[in-house]
């Protein structure tokens, strides 16, 4: 069985190492590259093709935000999982509308942090409990029933909570790409949502956090 790929974005070198042993310890999974700096993460993670970056939200030069950003933009397979000192529910919004698929804190036990590779790296979206309570004040929209959405559109949404792209969406459903942007917009559209945010919050409302949910 392959491992899972992981890279490492994070400016302390005490926490990459120690990051990268506890991973490198795992039969599952392995470190195959890190950076100190946002501005590094995108093309590093172009040439090492990680399954999971994990990434520090404050860095130099490029916040774990905007890196993020880019990197969903340019390697949309790739999945991110924000590891951070701040618990402020700014931080935890602005990481997953940016396009993380999880978040975790430092003072997360490691087991929970590993926990947290897997699930992403499986599709699901991964929030830490030390920060879940957050999450209703955090998200924004109004909570919507699921059967205001065709069984397609739901799907869509579904995906899209997980962190998927358009295209990747597509491929999974056998569908055209315009196809779901339909899909996307017309449920958006119903449920009044005007973000990603609100789409993540429905999920979070209706157990959709897993694939197969």
């Amino acid at each position: 069985m392959s491992k899972l790929r992981v890279m490492l974005a994070d400016d302390h070198l005490v926490v990459r190492e120690g990051l990268k042993a506890l991973i490198n310890r795992e039969a599952d999974m392995e470190v195959v590259g890190e950076v100190s700096d946002g501005l590094e993460v995108t093309a590093t993670a172009e040439r090492t093709r990680p399954n999971v970056v994990v990434m520090d939200v404050s860095m130099p030069h490029l916040n774990g935000m905007e890196a993020t950003r880019q990197l969903r933009e340019t390697l949309p397979e790739t999945r991110v999982l924000a590891l951070s000192m701040h618990e402020d529910r700014m931080y935890i919004r602005r990481m997953l509308e940016a396009g993380a698929a999880g978040y975790v804190v430092k003072r997360a036990m490691a087991a929970e942090l590993l926990r947290a590779i897997r699930a992403v790296a499986a599709g699901a979206l991964y929030v830490d409990p030390h920060v879940a309570g957050h999450l209703e004040s955090l998200l924004t929209g109004q909570p919507h029933g699921p059967s205001e959405l065709t069984p397609r559109e739901t799907e869509v949404l579904r995906l899209i909570a997980q962190g998927f792209s358009n295209k990747e969406i597509a491929a999974r459903l056998g569908i055209a790409v315009k196809t779901v942007e339909t899909h996307r917009a017309r449920a958006m559209e119903k449920l009044g949502l005007q973000s990603r945010a609100g789409v993540v919050r429905l999920a979070l409302e209706r157990g959709w956090l897993h694939e197969g949910a």
